[in-house]
């Protein structure tokens, strides 16, 4: 994917992925730029009420500033916070098998929402965020085989507790946004975010 924004951007200032996501760092080595991985150590908390895509941006912001504030000032920090959500409940990475299985039952045959926030961040300054929402629509998958699927390990450090880019993928019928947004990094959304960091830097 063609990110020009994000491009020009790397060019001004040195690029810092602040995710511990293998994913995040696939997707983003595939725009072609140069950056480096500085993982956070912001801890996700709980979701209790409130706005959970509200929740994930602000999360996303934390993470962005916990690394900045770390990196020097010619740096400029991505970070990153996935959910899903269903029924407006936010459902975070399984704990354990038990949890992963359940929330796979939870989500078979429904649709839900994932929602990816990014945030940028230079010398403790945020300079831009938002996020981006897709809605994932699940095939009605029995119970047997998501077990088998639990037990490959896969869903264990994703939110949601599936992987669409990996073996997860049988569980969905379709979705309706961008595929790389329920991966983890909706490079749209950085490329516009990039734009927007570039036009203050002027």
């Amino acid at each position: 994917m063609t990110c020009n924004n994000l491009r020009i951007l790397s060019r001004k200032k040195e690029i810092i992925l602040g995710s511990a996501s293998p994913r995040r760092l696939k997707l983003l080595g595939e725009t072609g730029i140069s950056f480096r991985q500085i993982i956070s150590d912001i801890k996700e908390s709980n979701f209790t009420s409130g706005d959970p895509f509200e929740h994930a941006l602000s999360l996303a912001k934390m993470k962005a500033m916990s690394v900045s504030t770390a990196a020097r000032p010619d740096k400029l920090v991505i970070g990153a916070d996935t959910i899903v959500v269903l029924d407006n409940q936010l459902i975070g990475k399984p704990a354990d098998k038990n949890e992963a299985r359940e929330i796979l039952l939870r989500l078979s045959g429904k649709k839900h929402v994932v929602c990816t926030a990014l945030a940028l961040a230079c010398s403790t300054e945020l300079l831009a965020s938002g996020y981006e929402l897709t809605d994932v629509y699940f095939n009605l998958v029995s119970e047997e085989a998501i077990v088998d699927y639990v037990n490959s390990g896969e869903p264990m450090d994703k939110a949601g507790a599936y992987g669409i880019q990996g073996k997860g993928g049988f569980l969905v019928d379709r979705i309706e946004g961008e595929l790389d947004n329920v991966i983890g990094l909706p490079r749209s959304l950085l490329d516009k975010l990039a734009g927007e960091v570039c036009l203050k830097m002027e």
